[in-house]
């Protein structure tokens, strides 16, 4: 069984009869022009939203049914953080919510251990966005769901972030990533390309 098993996807006008099949060990992107459904997918795989028609299974069971971080976890466009909060206490939240253990060195890695105390609120978008990556890995989980997780960020920090993807597959975890970036697009085992709401080819 895959751990990823999206069959028969149609979502409203966006998606269109998309199948897929994903195991973890992985950094998978999806690539395709802006409105091509990257987006929904990765909100449909992440369980916030539910398909029209067809079903998303992850390790077996319906994405929306799907409530543990260490399962499945997502990296959205608008990061959702808490401005009050430390950059710290963003990132190690769900660890804390569900009382495991975080990863002591993920802050480091991302370059964020200079602003770990810092509210989320008083820092630049770029290192609100690596606080909500870190967020989003900081259990370790099956399934990442990263929706353009490069998008604020400087050359500099885009090579940490591509380290963090690479070493989140090396892991365990299935890094699903809609992206337009090419640096990201480089690192993929898997690269799904999406053309009007439809899976047009897929290489791994």
């Amino acid at each position: 069984m895959s751990l990823l098993r999206v069959r028969a996807v149609t979502h409203t006008t966006i998606l269109r009869d998309v199948d897929l099949r994903l195991d973890g060990s992985r950094v998978a992107v999806l690539a395709g022009r802006s409105g091509s459904g990257k987006s929904t997918l990765c909100h449909l795989v992440a369980g916030v939203m539910r398909p029209s028609t067809g079903e998303v299974l992850v390790a077996g069971e319906p994405a929306h049914r799907v409530d543990d971080w260490a399962v499945t976890s997502l990296l959205p466009q608008r990061l959702a953080l808490s401005a009050e909060m430390t950059v710290a206490e963003n990132a190690s939240l769900p660890a804390r919510l569900r009382g495991r253990p975080d990863d002591p060195d993920l802050l480091a890695r991302l370059g964020l251990d200079g602003i770990a105390d810092r509210p989320a609120g008083a820092t630049s978008l770029g290192e609100q966005q690596r606080t909500a990556l870190a967020r989003a890995l900081v259990l370790r989980p099956a399934v990442a769901v990263l929706d353009e997780p490069t998008g604020h960020q400087d050359d500099e920090h885009v090579g940490l972030i591509l380290d963090a993807l690479v070493t989140a597959a090396r892991a365990g975890t299935l890094v699903l990533v809609a992206t337009h970036d090419q640096r990201v697009i480089d690192i993929a085992d898997d690269r799904i390309h999406l053309n009007s709401g439809r899976v047009s080819d897929q290489a791994g």
